[in-house]
Parts: C-alpha cells; structure tokens; sequence
C-alpha cells in the first residue's frame, strides 16, 4: 500500500493507538493491499475519550472492563465494589492507555488474520 495511505489510516485512527506502536503499525500496513485496508477499516475501535469517561460514570460497576472484553476481571470489580473504591479511581487514570492498548490488540488481531504479522 502506498504511504499516503498508511498516513491517512493512521491520522484518522492514530488517538485510538499507542503512539510507541506507530513504527510497527506503518511496517504491518505496507504490506497490505487495498481490499486487506477495506477489511482493516471495518475494525471497530473504541474511542479514548469514551471509555474514560464511562470508567468514570459507570467504572465503580465494572462497565468499562466489560465493554473492553475483559470479564474475569469485570466481575472481581464488581463484586469487590470497585476493589474498595481504589481500582475504580486507577482505572479511570489509567482508561485512556488501557484503551489503546485494547485497540492494538484488536487491529494487531485483525491484521494476523490477513495473514500480516
């Protein structure tokens, strides 16, 4: 794929990704064709933005570790209060990270499927 591209991907999808991933995320998409982007773009990663503010609102029950596929650890908030307030106010310091990290994996994932490593 062509380096205008790979620009526009990652200037419309960067928020949403570790800026330290940026180098290998170029590498992976320059092996890719258009019909592989077309697939890529139908990756739906979660916003930033979004999910702090739904660890702050909805965290103390566990909401943003559900809606980020993460149900072990979900429930053991949950039911532990939000680990006595603490993991709840960790989380919500940490969502941002947390997220696009969980965006990486799910882009790192679809790229593995291309047969892309």
């Amino acid at each position: 794929m062509d380096q205008a591209k790979i620009e526009a991907y990652l200037s419309k999808n960067g928020p949403k990704l570790p800026e330290s991933k940026f180098a290998e995320l170029r590498a992976a998409l320059a092996q890719i064709n258009d019909d592989q982007l077309i697939s890529l773009e139908s990756v739906k990663l979660k916003s930033p933005t979004t999910m702090t503010l739904i660890a702050w609102l909805l965290g103390f029950w566990a909401i943003d570790r559900f809606a980020m596929g993460q149900i072990l650890y979900g429930v053991i908030k949950l039911l532990t209060c939000g680990g006595a307030w603490v993991w709840w106010i960790i989380d919500i310091f940490t969502a941002r990270r947390r997220t696009r990290e969980y965006n990486y994996a799910k882009l790192k994932d679809a790229l593995a499927a291309q047969g892309i490593a």
